[in-house]
């Protein structure tokens, strides 16, 4: 909802304020007097294309500047809900957005003081106000806005349907794919397939073991230094326990020691040192002993594990460069062979579960086509007696369900729908987007928008020369409709008839004054404004008997 407007240098306006009621404003002045520049003003807001025509003559940029509360929109089946939380100045304080134009026509755009773009704009601030003018862009001509709210309104029958449908529409989608995936490695290039058996008969013909690679690398050492293991093994081993040998000689000095000890119990703690040494030293002469023993100084040992470190070393280099990556290589390698082998298997089950997926949602589509199709004659019944109460005599609104080829079904269904127009009885309907007459297209907007209600996502409906061409019972009508929506909608209309602009909770005027300087002044009228305004709208004059018809007409609205 548009809570407030600062406007600046856009077209003949210098500088002013425009704060919508919550309900119905009207916007009415005499022809010429800027209305438009008003209206341009507000598409700015909303991100519609700038041009530098719009600044005041002499003014370096324009600015306008407006404060909205946003409603957080309703989720869209198309897209999926989202899951974005509302920002607590949204909330609080509003958003409060800035577009700047300067003379060379570039926009400089801030959303709650930050620097935003025009695109923002349009899907912000945008996105909840709907401009309902002659010839202007709408949400409603658009076919798969007419779709959602359609939808939205028959909400009741048709949403089980269509979360049934789109259920089936995902699990075909995915069912396609496996298909796609398994024809896609049924053709795989041969020559990659024969690379893969080349690799794993590499591979399985050297039959690496994990840690086997590490293993050789720790014990080739050994086995590459046999000899000379064993020949400093036994000359330590003669040196300890050899004739003249360090066992020896301790156990000489171990007799006098114990001789001493006998005597002299001084020396007891290097008595016992030494023969807790001499015991060491005898148990690393029977360790030298043993290891001789387990050395096998075999050339053809040396010679298996040399020839088994270079095969290794080969497939590491052909698909390494270490172990761990000649394994992943082959794994992959033997994946692809089986895949490939068991690919036709696979394909036929996949093609299987496509049909079954197919049926199913062929099924979704025939009762979603079924369960929208029981809705169109309740629908088109309440949009025609809505434009039959805006004197639209036999005309009326028909909804078009048309079936798609399969390759355009989509998450929405196997349908498109579009709104057609019927201008009269007998008459041949026709898209609703096509209608020549911007009178017929704001009333039939405007019928649509009461019905819809609250389902779109849409805060603000601007009507811009709705009243087109309109007079007598039909300008009551479409008072008493534009006031129903203002129900649910905030509403602005831009005016000419007086049926209308006295049911508005609040009424702006929109004058040009040529002293000091041309300029278009907007501001709020207060009750008695109001009524010289509608005095005005009805005889062209303000006399005592237009006065009094505007009085009345204002105490019939109130």
């Amino acid at each position: 909802m548009l809570d407030e407007m600062h406007i600046a240098n856009v077209a003949l306006i210098r500088d002013t304020f425009f704060q919508p009621s919550s309900g119905m404003t009207v916007i009415t002045g005499e022809t010429g007097s800027g209305k438009t520049a008003l209206l341009n003003a507000l598409k700015l807001l909303v991100g519609e294309r700038a041009q530098s025509g719009m600044i005041r003559e002499g003014a370096e940029e324009l600015c306008v500047e407006g404060r909205f509360f946003l409603n957080e929109p309703a989720p869209d089946n198309e897209e999926g809900s989202s899951t974005q939380e509302p920002d607590a100045t949204d909330s609080e304080d509003g958003v409060v957005v800035c577009r700047r134009v300067g003379a060379n026509g570039r926009s400089r755009v801030t959303i709650n003081g930050s620097l935003g773009g025009v695109k923002d704009l349009a899907a912000g601030a945008g996105a909840s106000i709907d401009l309902c003018g002659q010839h202007e862009h709408q949400q409603l001509l658009n076919t798969t806005y007419q779709r959602k709210l359609f939808d939205r309104w028959g909400a009741e029958a048709i949403e089980p349907a269509l979360a049934h449908y789109q259920e089936a529409f995902g699990a075909c989608a995915q069912a396609q794919a496996e298909v796609d995936r398994l024809e896609a490695m049924s053709q795989a290039d041969r020559v990659e397939l024969d690379r893969a058996r080349f690799v794993v008969e590499q591979i399985d013909a050297v039959s690496p073991r994990p840690g086997e690679h590490e293993e050789l690398l720790k014990e080739l050492p050994f086995y590459e230094n046999a000899e000379l293991l064993l020949g400093e093994a036994r000359s330590a081993y003669r040196m300890l326990s050899g004739e003249g040998g360090v066992v020896e000689e301790l156990e000489s000095v171990m007799v006098s020691l114990d001789k001493i000890h006998e005597v002299d119990a001084s020396l007891d703690a290097q008595h016992q040192g030494l023969r807790e040494a001499l015991i060491t030293i005898e148990d690393i002469a029977h360790e030298l002993a043993r290891y001789q023993s387990s050395i096998d100084f075999s050339e053809t040992e040396l010679e298996v594990r040399q020839t088994r470190l270079s095969a290794l070393q080969g497939i590491m280099r052909g698909y390494g460069p270490t172990m761990d990556e000649v394994f992943a290589t082959y794994e992959q390698a033997t994946e692809l062979i089986a895949s490939y082998d068991s690919c036709d298997e696979l394909l036929a089950q996949a093609r299987a579960a496509r049909a079954d997926a197919e049926a199913q949602l062929v099924s979704a589509a025939s009762e979603l086509a079924a369960a929208r199709a029981g809705v169109v004659p309740h629908f088109e019944e309440a949009v025609t007696a809505q434009m039959s109460r805006l004197e639209m005599g036999s005309a009326a609104l028909k909804v078009a369900l048309i079936d798609l080829p399969r390759e355009q079904w989509s998450r929405t269904g196997s349908q498109a729908l579009d709104y057609l127009f019927v201008p009269g009885a007998g008459l041949t309907p026709q898209k609703l987007s096509a209608i020549a007459s911007g009178g017929e297209i704001s009333r039939v907007m405007l019928a649509l928008k009461v019905v819809l209600g609250s389902c779109d996502d849409v805060d603000t409906l601007v009507f811009d020369e709705i009243d087109a061409g309109v007079g007598g019972k039909t300008a009551l009508a479409l008072a008493a409709v534009l006031k129903d929506l203002a129900r649910t909608h905030q509403v602005i209309v831009v005016t000419h008839l007086p049926q209308v602009a006295v049911l508005g909770d609040a009424h702006y005027l929109v004058e040009k004054h040529e002293t000091p300087e041309l300029t278009t002044e907007i501001r709020p009228l207060d009750a008695e404004a109001r009524e010289e305004e509608i005095a005005r709208m009805l005889a062209g004059k303000v006399d005592a008997t237009s006065l009094a018809h505007a009085k009345e007409l204002l105490a019939s609205a109130g």
